[in-house]
């Protein structure tokens, strides 16, 4: 293989890692993932709280899944000051 070859290679390599890098970001940072583990979250707690007997199981399992949804909302913003402050590299 010619050294052009392994370097046109190695390119190409670069560039379907970063396609996948940047399809992976826009996935953590959408609306539809977020809305998924909320509903997740929800229906899990749901059924837990129903198969534990606690009353009105679906409304109480509210609480927990905006919990969850105001965390992942905050992340970004502490990820910033973490970055900012505390990564060092």
């Amino acid at each position: 293989m010619t050294d052009v070859k392994k370097l046109e290679e190695k390119i190409n390599n670069i560039e379907n890692r970063n396609k996948k890098v940047e399809a992976d970001k826009s996935w953590e940072t959408s609306h539809t993932r977020r809305f998924l583990l909320i509903t997740f979250t929800y229906l899990a707690i749901g059924f837990y709280f129903r198969a534990i007997n606690i009353s009105q199981p679906w409304l109480n399992a509210i609480v927990p899944a905006i919990a969850f949804m105001i965390s992942t909302l905050t992340l970004p913003f502490f990820k910033r000051i973490w970055l900012k402050y505390f990564y060092k590299k």
